[in-house]
């Protein structure tokens, strides 16, 4: 109900867009994560409930200035309870357990309130101004998904980048698609990244190395020293498990004998440096009938500066053995590889990982396709893009 709601109802969808975990509650608007003191100054949160009132089959205003709340009585940083929320103790109906009224406020300001957003934010100010001074990193902006909303959803904040461009129906072309991310090192870990933002059904990653200083350089997201040593995998999974459901990182690595672990995969990326790996992932793909991108690089230091070409060559189902023969990626082992010297290149592995994304993205609709690439190479010294097109 609050999609509908957020859709025909202007102010609740600002509320929701700013970040306010909403939920629709028996004809009450209730905003969670709501941080408040308590009589003893300790960080609580809690969560402000105010009436809907129909005017229609799907616009609705306010009931009156007041506000329920759920949880004890807010206090300021004097230790007293918050000034001018007059009201009383009081308890309504839910139907969420985890939402059970206490009391109800009442401020209204002289010209009372226009909207649902101005009074959420009135509120707010009050009741959780002295926590976030006292503890800065408290906030009610914690974009939360209620399950309720979007039971579908495969994120765990609402996607209120989707809603504010007003793409969801392009969004939603991916969300049937499982995808398989092979190696999770430079391009691979980009690659997780955009995909973890991306309205896909399920990321399955594959990964045997470990994650130490040099992976750190080559890959996004914040640091944390506990993961020297770990499996790549594992860092991966817990970067990205609160964003979003339907991770799998596995610590294995790819070979002939993975066809269980890809059973279902409709999409996959191959991200490896290693020849013999990379040969041996292309037939287990072209036999199990897989779609897939595969990325690379080739850098020289001949000019004393690094030079050299990103490549990304998509391998559809019914066309991949022609584009496998002919050897457009590397399938042996090349000891002059200077990639494989661990040279700190952050900024290639993601304009790799773009490309690769950008024409997964393509192949499915999201992007215009004017070009039926199965072959594109970048040369890092011009910044242009070649491509080979199907006839």
């Amino acid at each position: 109900m609050l999609t509908e709601l957020a859709n025909h109802n202007d102010d609740i969808r600002r509320l929701l867009e700013k970040g306010y975990a909403l939920r629709v509650d028996t004809l009450h608007l209730v905003a969670r994560d709501i941080p408040y003191l308590d009589h003893e100054g300790t960080l609580q949160t809690g969560s402000i409930v105010s009436k809907l009132v129909p005017v229609d089959q799907n616009r609705y205003v306010q009931h009156d200035h007041q506000v329920f709340f759920a949880g004890s009585a807010p206090h300021g940083l004097d230790g007293r309870p918050v000034a001018n929320l007059s009201g009383g103790e009081m308890t309504i109906p839910l139907s969420h357990d985890d939402t059970i009224v206490q009391r109800s406020f009442s401020n209204k300001p002289p010209n009372g309130f226009p909207d649902f957003f101005n009074k959420v934010e009135h509120y707010v100010a009050l009741i959780s101004g002295p926590a976030i001074e006292r503890y800065p990193q408290a906030t009610p902006l914690t974009f939360r998904v209620d399950p309720d909303i979007l039971p579908d959803s495969v994120f765990k904040v609402h996607d209120s980048l989707t809603s504010r461009a007003e793409i969801a129906d392009l969004a939603s072309v991916f969300k049937d698609d499982i995808i398989a991310i092979i190696g999770l090192g430079g391009t691979g870990s980009y690659v997780l990244d955009f995909m973890a933002k991306t309205r896909v059904k399920e990321i399955r990653g594959f990964d045997g190395d470990k994650f130490y200083p040099h992976n750190a350089f080559r890959s996004p997201g914040a640091l944390d020293l506990d993961d020297w040593g770990k499996s790549k995998a594992a860092t991966a999974e817990k970067r990205y498990a609160n964003f979003r459901h339907g991770l799998s990182m596995k610590p294995t690595y790819v070979d002939a004998s993975s066809s269980s672990e890809l059973e279902g995969v409709t999409f996959a990326f191959v991200c490896v440096d290693k020849g013999s790996a990379r040969a041996a992932i292309f037939d287990l793909l072209i036999a199990l009938a897989i779609p897939f991108i595969d990325v690379g690089m080739g850098l020289n230091r001949k000019q004393g500066p690094l030079a050299g070409t990103l490549r990304v060559t998509y391998f559809g189902a019914e066309k991949a053995g022609d584009v496998r023969a002919m050897n457009l990626a590397e399938t042996v082992d090349d000891p002059d590889n200077v990639y494989r010297e661990n040279i700190q290149i952050a900024e290639l592995n993601a304009l790799n990982a773009g490309l690769a994304v950008m024409r997964y993205k393509q192949l499915r609709g999201f992007y215009v396709d004017d070009s039926s690439a199965y072959h594109l190479l970048m040369d890092t010294t011009t910044l242009r893009v070649m491509s080979e097109r199907d006839a």
